[in-house]
């Protein structure tokens, strides 16, 4: 399979303390607006090799979505995979946070570059309104695209 036939509106960039929790929500949320996200939690098969899955994953999407909570900030700041991950989509045009029980004041303290991209926070929003409205964008993307 090519890399355009799995292409993905977007990759879905969390900590591994959410994977279960708050980013499956997101991800639940936004398939239901018919948004293709990549999502370790279905994407990387048991048996691949992590990293690997993972930057395939990167390559295949569009838009960059970083799911921003306290645990997320650990991660990032002890340089795990989630730092890994948001390096990459640091470098994109297009990168999307979702602030989850932290801050944008708490999110410059571990990365300037992350804190001052616009975005969506769960606590002016719902999971569901968030999720429309990045649909929305990347249905405005994909008309710009063509």
């Amino acid at each position: 399979m090519g890399v355009k036939e799995d292409l993905r509106d977007l990759f879905l960039c969390h900590a591994w303390d959410d994977r279960q929790t708050t980013a499956t929500e997101l991800h639940d949320a936004l398939v239901s607006k018919n948004v293709s996200v990549w999502f370790s939690e279905k994407d990387i098969l048991l048996g691949q090799p992590f990293m690997r899955e993972i930057d395939r994953g990167l390559a295949r999407s569009r838009v960059g979505l970083a799911l921003i909570t306290p645990s997320f900030l650990k991660r990032v700041d002890g340089g795990g995979v989630s730092d890994k991950e948001l390096s990459e989509l640091l470098a994109r045009d297009l990168l999307i946070p979702v602030v989850h029980g932290t801050t944008y004041e708490e999110i410059r303290r571990v990365s300037p570059l992350l804190g001052s991209r616009n975005g969506l926070d769960t606590a002016d929003d719902s999971m569901d309104v968030i999720a429309t409205k990045i649909a929305e964008l990347v249905s405005l993307d994909v008309t710009d695209a063509s």
